[in-house]
């Protein structure tokens, strides 16, 4: 695995568990180049190798490249309809065409518990947001309040997460075991912004409501909250 920071997901897990993760997959036999940016794939007879602005060069059977997403929006452009990460859309779920509505990854949201425009590409967002923007094209007016979740699998690790993720917001760890299961909360001036809950399911609800009070909170009145 090649890539730019210092250590896995360090742009959202707190640098001791971005170590952790880092650390456990070495010990699954994944080789880790941090701190790196391939930069081509060349064929060598037989070989394909990889180079890295390092310096670096890996011969390599496949390379799957995860370089992130851009909002396809040039359909939604030639409409003449509002952008702003991505298609704006109001709270049922309309562009600035009263008769055009958008949803999924490729839609920017106001959600009232991050009191902020959003826009999520994973699947909860896809689904839920899909399904009320067919309904209230049907004729309902349903607003669309919805925190989307987010998941991933790790070898035997995984998480569930809601809200903003960023780790360079303000975090407290509560562990039940450090490392294998817990739940993490990321604070800005107070209050809850984002909750990971590590190796710990079925909260996401509780997390949700969590995030849509105003605090204000503290490691001490965290402690335990989502166990």
């Amino acid at each position: 695995m090649i890539f730019p920071g210092a250590s896995l997901c360090d742009r959202v897990f707190p640098r001791d568990l971005s170590k952790f993760v880092t650390e456990f997959y070495k010990q699954k036999g994944v080789r880790i180049i941090a701190g790196a940016k391939p930069t081509a794939l060349e064929t060598r007879g037989q070989k394909l190798v990889l180079k890295t602005n390092t310096n670096q060069e890996i011969a390599v059977d496949v390379v799957l490249a995860g370089i992130g997403v851009d909002p396809n929006v040039e359909l939604a452009k030639s409409a003449a309809l509002k952008l702003e990460n991505g298609i704006s859309v109001d709270r049922f779920l309309r562009t600035n065409h009263p008769d055009i509505y958008a949803a999924g990854d490729v839609a920017a949201f106001y959600n009232p518990s991050l009191d902020k425009r959003i826009r999520v590409e994973h699947e909860d967002n896809a689904n839920t947001m899909g399904r009320l923007a067919g309904r209230n094209m049907a004729g309902l007016s349903e607003s669309y309040d919805h925190l989307p979740m987010f998941y991933s699998d790790l070898f035997e690790l995984g998480y569930e997460a809601v809200g903003d993720l960023d780790s360079r917001l303000e975090t407290f760890i509560d562990w039940k075991q450090p490392n294998k299961e817990g739940a993490i909360y990321y604070l800005q001036n107070s209050r809850v912004r984002g909750a990971l809950l590590w190796n710990l399911w079925g909260k996401v609800d509780d997390a949700r409501a969590l995030i849509a009070e105003p605090g204000p909170f503290t490691p001490e009145n965290l402690k335990g909250r989502l166990k």
